[in-house]
């Protein structure tokens, strides 16, 4: 069974896809950047920018009920280093990181998860 993940509390879709699915338990989630929700705004820096989108994955993940993860990130991962205690406790997700040219509203990172409950 198939069933569409939204929250309001993480960013729209800029594209004609879902901000996440959820597919037998698992959730697979779209790239999140690090854009405020509320606002549409994006944080300066990429210290400001990892906690945005990791918070807004963290929202994301609490819409559909998950609490273990997998992490793939792209671009920046000195800058998810320094804020990634802040988000998880005890065992960290399995993470990797791409480095791409170029990313949506040109910001400096994006993430996308993998997460079950």
């Amino acid at each position: 069974m198939k069933n569409v993940i939204s929250t309001d509390k993480a960013p729209a879709a800029i594209g004609p896809y879902s901000q996440a699915i959820e597919v037998n338990g698992m959730v697979y989630t779209s790239g999140i950047i690090p854009v405020v929700p509320a606002t549409g705004e994006i944080p300066e820096g990429s210290v400001a920018q990892a906690k945005q989108a990791l918070t807004n994955l963290s929202h994301l993940l609490e819409a559909a009920d998950k609490t273990t993860v997998f992490i793939k990130e792209m671009n920046d991962f000195a800058a998810i280093n320094e804020v990634y205690a802040t988000f998880f406790e005890g065992a960290y997700p399995a993470r990797s990181c791409v480095e791409v040219a170029r990313l949506p509203k040109d910001v400096m990172l994006e993430i996308e998860a993998i997460a079950t409950k």
